[in-house]
């Protein structure tokens, strides 16, 4: 009997505290399914196969989901967002496992001391492995304080961060560390086992892993001259780097100290990293690089020792760099822990020493501590852009310029599809769509990437800015696909999909494109349908919200809900924030009874429509049944100002809707939609859509061996299906669009 397996959408770990730890959170109901206890390990399929200890998630979470730190993302071969098959895993001992690793790590770190970092992982060859010992369950004979200091005295600052790859492992498959193996660095010395100590337990069987493809070496620095859409930003940045180093007496002169401090800023996956590397091998420069969110989860003391060594492991010898990632998870604007002031003076301290420069990058400017950004710290700012259509295709040309393509591949066309796609998730596409390839010609000599590839590997890789985010699912539906609303089609095409596709003609005009649209309606008008419809029309990323959703009893979140879903939605520009039922998000001031949390909400929904920073490439788009109780400040020009009324469907339309929805189901030749359409006064969209699945269903009751639905069928249907629009809220509707025309 086969063991047991369920796919799963693979998502970054929230916690910092399971970060290369070799660990993945499961929800408790999908480790009962697999017949797991807590701490078992799993085998993962994504497009390569890994090993890892299952831990329970959040019980009140979504099932559907498995959590896993950024080195598993790598070993699976996926990005955020894509299914991976997880299964219980057929773990042994492991007798002997080889590793390799930099230099200094080989060096300074003896095999002893490496085995007890390793204790109690699931290691498979070719998996990348860290050094952070997996203290979260430590297993039998581990010893997480010795050697946190073993490694932190061998290394420095550096061995949080530091990768390994397994080279070879006795026995072959997933395997488990302990303290009986024989640890080895590749060509240099092994461990010696410890016999007495006790074994770890085999978790459940299940089958045995693939063969392992070896992990590839961190790749060199990319020349300054492929950093597209980062070009300026570069330049600057050789330029300050060039005057601190080079011309520090000419900065005297002129009155100034040769220091340099700065913050880059982008979303995540632009190139922020590849942009210090890039500028510090293009100026010579030494480069140390520290993971703010790896020291983060340590304790003050630690923290500090890690940040001290860094500093002087960057300030010995010679012109250098600190790059320190993700800073705003070390220094939070929101409650900053005590020992942001010790970070703070060392890093201050750290910019007062001769040929030592400090760069730190954060994907959230707004949420770093503020005193970071004085005059003796990170005073100096860059930020790298989103990339637009033109940059994506420079991009998609500098990451295939040295794959074979066939000759049709139109890079244009992809860079049109890829909206929100920054340069990590464009490397996400290639290496998707290279196997794709790779399945596709398992036989050929000279394999190659077709177009097909590319825009298949889009069904799997979301942009890094949508993979918290539910998308709109569209079906494939297109505004075409909408029968009749001739009217309606083209109002939304010119309000949202016009200002997204030529910005450029708004310019040439000296106009601003609208920055939002109210589409109401009767309940079940197909509103919704709509939407989904132009989502699938327009090359663009949608966030779906239901108005409630963005409502929380406690001060201050519903607001900062608001903001992160705006904040979201310029990273992943061109978007679309839908605002399903916007009445409950945005009623009229003053008139609820929930301590003012609605009214928050509106002035918080004003501020990011119609602020100071201006939305670009962000078009919203709410829908109600209720207009006249939405804040009327929302619906005046430079807002929500474009109001579509979504009418009942006439006979036609109502012939259209029926035609659509019975298109697989096989009709008999007495039935008539169009005199049945007619007949349906007072039947909204979903009515009618109703209708079909009801007839459908009394076929069924009939015989379940029915082969179609006659008109009997429909007429026994409609007695059960009945007119769901109001006559009284149509006419106030009507009356609301007549006095807005």
């Amino acid at each position: 009997m086969s063991a047991p397996q369920i796919t799963l959408t693979i998502r970054h770990t929230p916690s910092a505290l399971d970060t290369r730890r070799g660990i993945v959170r499961l929800h408790p109901e999908v480790l009962d399914a697999l017949g797991l206890r807590a701490w078992d390990a799993v085998h993962l399929t994504g497009a390569r196969v890994s090993a890892a200890l299952a831990a329970p998630g959040d019980a009140s979470g979504t099932p559907g989901f498995v959590f896993a730190d950024d080195v598993t993302l790598s070993n699976l071969g996926v990005t955020e967002g894509s299914e991976v098959v997880v299964a219980p895993a057929d773990v042994t001992q492991a007798r002997s496992v080889t590793v390799a690793g930099s230099r200094l790590a080989s060096a300074s770190v003896s095999p002893n001391t490496l085995r007890l970092a390793l204790t109690g992982k699931v290691l498979t060859v070719g998996d990348a492995v860290s050094l952070l010992p997996q203290d979260l369950a430590p297993a039998p004979g581990s010893d997480v304080t010795t050697v946190r200091g073993q490694l932190s005295r061998a290394i420095g600052a550096g061995w949080t961060t530091e990768l390994l790859t397994v080279t070879a492992t006795e026995p072959g498959g997933p395997v488990v560390i302990c303290p009986s193996t024989v640890v080895s660095w590749r060509d240099g010395a092994q461990s010696s086992a410890q016999s007495s100590a006790p074994a770890t337990a085999a978790p459940a069987a299940a089958p045995r892993a693939e063969p392992q493809v070896t992990a590839e070496p961190e790749e060199p620095a990319p020349p300054v001259s492929d950093l597209c859409g980062a070009h300026d930003q570069a330049r600057t940045l050789v330029e300050w780097v060039d005057l601190t180093f080079r011309r520090p007496d000419l900065l005297a002169r002129l009155g100034t100290s040769a220091r340099l401090g700065v913050l880059l800023s982008g979303a995540e996956g632009v190139g922020k990293a590849t942009l210090v590397r890039s500028v510090a091998a293009a100026e010579d420069l030494r480069l140390v690089t520290l993971a703010a969110p790896s020291i983060a989860v340590l304790e003050p003391n630690a923290i500090a020792t890690r940040l001290r060594e860094a500093i002087d492991q960057a300030a010995a010898g010679g012109p250098a760099v600190l790059l320190i990632t993700d800073i705003d998870t070390l220094l939070p604007a929101t409650q900053p822990p005590p020992v942001a002031t010790v970070v703070l003076d060392e890093l201050r301290g750290a910019l007062t020493r001769p040929d030592l420069a400090v760069v730190a990058t954060t994907a959230r400017p707004e949420a770093c501590d503020p005193r970071l950004r004085a005059a003796d710290l990170l005073d100096r700012e860059l930020a790298i852009p989103q990339p637009d259509a033109r940059i994506r295709t420079e991009l998609l040309r500098v990451l295939l310029r040295d794959v074979p393509l066939e000759s049709t591949v139109d890079l244009g066309g992809v860079a049109d599809r890829t909206p929100g796609f920054v340069a990590a998730d464009l490397l996400a596409l290639r290496r998707d769509a290279a196997v794709r390839a790779a399945l596709r010609q398992r036989d050929v000599e000279e394999p190659r990437i077709s177009q097909q590839d590319l825009l298949d590997a889009l069904q799997s890789v979301r942009p890094i800015s949508m993979s918290t985010s539910d998308s709109l699912a569209t079906g494939g539906l297109t505004l075409e696909d909408v029968g009749d609303m001739t009217d309606v089609k083209q109002s939304l095409t010119e309000a949202v999909l016009w200002p997204l596709r030529y910005p450029d003609s708004f310019a040439r005009l000296g106009i601003a494109p609208p920055r939002g649209v109210l589409l109401y309606g009767p309940p079940g008008g197909g509103k919704t349908f709509l939407v989904r419809a132009l989502a699938g029309t327009g090359a663009l990323n949608v966030f779906a919200v239901k108005g409630a959703e963005l409502l929380d009893k406690w001060v201050g979140e519903s607001e900062r809900a608001v903001r992160e879903l705006f904040r979201k939605a310029a990273d992943a520009s061109p978007s679309l924030v839908f605002l399903d039922e916007i009445d409950a998000l945005a009623p009229r001031r003053g008139q609820s009874g929930d301590s003012g949390v609605s009214d928050r909400v509106v002035a918080a929904l004003l501020t990011e429509l119609d602020g100071v920073e201006p939305m670009r490439d962000v078009v919203v788009l709410g829908a109600t049944n209720r207009p006249e109780l939405v804040d009327p400040a929302l619906l005046r020009p430079g807002r929500l100002e474009r109001l579509v009324y979504v009418p009942p469907p006439d006979a036609q339309a109502r012939a259209d809707i029926l035609r659509a929805t019975a298109r697989h189901t096989p009709l008999a030749s007495d039935v008539d939609l169009d005199a049945v359409a007619a007949e349906l006064d007072g039947y909204s969209a979903a009515d009618c859509a109703a209708l079909i699945r009801e007839a459908a269903l009394t076929a069924m009751r009939e015989s379940l061996e029915a082969a179609e639905v006659t008109a009997a069928h429909l007429d026994t249907a409609r007695k059960t299906v009945r007119p769901s629009l109001d006559p009284a809220q149509l006419a106030a509707l009507e009356a609301y669009a007549k006095n807005r025309a």
